[in-house]
């Protein structure tokens, strides 16, 4: 049986050589449709004041406090405070059966980035399937589309192979998937890409977007493992709120392919994560699907 994904169990200087692993694409648009602030949880009349305060759920390798980070948006005359999606919630997201399947790549999307463009203007919206637990996946050119055609906003930019919702069940679940996807990624350079793939498939994502994280795991471990190494114990973010070096690294080189082809991420998908993001990267949707 394959050791639960977790560092602790892993040798130091393996961590070292994995370390630029650690960090997979989080990335998003350039920001969130203002046809969808109508989703947000709380209907408070919303602050005027400038948007200082990133958006996230810190914890103790953040590297910022709750005065920097936390896990509602309430600046510049927008408003989001997201749910807390309990267990019963994110279980019941995993029993839904997509009727319109994704396909993993047979070939690393990396390899031809020019064909892989992200979409940050168009919208993936759910539709509901010809069964209970049946649904459908679609884009649309924006929110109003979408809500025209029946589908509810999931996340911003063009349906892609993470845009599931057993993906976005994931994403709930694990609000930091750093230590996991590195195991996974410690787990390729040992015993190859497929040990990788099912390490990361036991997380519980979907083949196809189990398949864009483990390419973009390799193609930013060729691509920042100089700057990572000296980062390994860093936390996410410098104090002035930016990414560490290493999470930049990863973002200039591995997050618009991982966009284009994953579509869901947690920001563009209005879930906190450990690692925080300026408000007007994320986009406000609650979400609950007939």
């Amino acid at each position: 049986m394959r050791p639960k994904p977790c560092l602790t169990t892993a040798a130091p200087m393996a961590a070292a050589l994995l370390a630029t692993l650690t960090f997979a694409s989080c990335g998003a648009g350039s920001g969130a449709p203002d046809a969808a602030d109508g989703d947000a949880a709380s209907t408070d009349v919303p602050s005027q004041a400038p948007c200082t305060v990133l958006f996230g759920l810190p914890n103790e390798k953040t590297g910022l406090d709750d005065t920097q980070c936390r896990p509602e948006c309430d600046c510049a005359g927008r408003r989001f405070v997201p749910p807390v999606y309990d267990e019963a919630r994110i279980t019941a997201l995993e029993a839904r059966v997509p009727e319109t399947p994704m396909t993993a790549p047979d070939a690393d999307p990396y390899a031809t980035p020019d064909a892989h463009v992200p979409q940050p203007d168009k919208v993936c919206g759910v539709l509901p399937g010809t069964t209970p637990v049946g649904y459908r996946l679609a884009t649309y050119d924006d929110a109003d589309a979408a809500e025209a055609a029946g589908a509810k906003v999931t996340h911003e930019g063009a349906c892609g192979l993470c845009s599931t919702l057993q993906d976005l069940a994931v994403y709930m679940r694990h609000p930091d998937l750093t230590d996991p996807v590195r195991w996974c990624g410690m787990l390729g350079m040992t015993q190859g890409d497929e040990e990788m793939t099912a390490c990361l498939l036991e997380l519980g994502f979907t083949v196809p977007c189990a398949a864009i994280w483990a390419f973009n795991t390799k193609h930013t471990a060729s691509k920042c493992q100089a700057i990572c190494l000296d980062l390994l114990e860093a936390p996410y973010h410098e104090a002035d709120g930016g990414l560490n070096a290493c999470l930049q690294c990863d973002e200039d080189e591995s997050g618009a392919v991982f966009k284009a082809v994953a579509g869901r991420t947690r920001r563009n998908t209005g879930l906190p994560s450990s690692m925080c993001r300026p408000c007007t990267e994320v986009l406000a949707v609650v979400h609950e699907y007939p």
